[in-house]
């Protein structure tokens, strides 16, 4: 009895510890949706409409496809990973693109219901725009900033993006 006491507590202390030094990463929201602290904010504007449409990532001579998400990829907290519209027709990245994006003719939504994920060939030929930016520009990380996307539509309106890195 005496054993299992001294056992009991060693594993309680042990637990005590070990939790107490368990770092937590911070949060933020976008649209009420949580978000790693640290996470990039990419924002971009585009030549078109492309809103509703995947994102793919093409090589840099746009001849193939380098990444691609599966159907159940496209979700962002639980969602459908659609950008957040910001000010003046800039959006808010929540797929992970690059200077590299193309867009496919598949919407969220149409591709959310693929049963398998396509090829690069199946893809490829579904590319709406292989060369879609305006503009897309690096703004840091999400802990940069107090109200993500109020401080981003600020910067925007006062036409201060100069401040943040350029990709396009």
């Amino acid at each position: 009895m005496k054993l299992f006491r001294t056992l009991s507590l060693l594993l309680l202390a042990s637990m005590i510890v070990f939790t107490g030094c368990k770092t937590k990463q911070q949060v933020s929201a976008v649209k009420g949706k949580p978000i790693l602290a640290n996470a990039p904010v990419i924002i971009y504007k585009t030549k078109a409409d492309f809103l509703m449409h995947v994102p793919v990532t093409l090589s840099d001579d746009k001849q193939s496809l380098t990444s691609y998400p599966a159907p159940s990829d496209i979700y962002y907290g639980g969602d459908l990973a659609y950008p957040v519209t910001l000010a003046n027709g800039y959006l808010l990245d929540k797929r992970g693109i690059n200077g590299n994006v193309a867009f496919t003719k598949w919407t969220y939504y149409e591709y959310s219901r693929l049963a398998k994920t396509p090829t690069p060939a199946e893809i490829m030929k579904m590319i709406l725009e292989n060369d879609p930016l305006i503009e897309m520009y690096d703004c840091g990380k999400v802990n940069d900033f107090n109200n993500l996307e109020e401080d981003l539509n600020k910067i925007i309106k006062s036409e201060k993006l100069n401040k943040f890195k350029r990709i396009k």
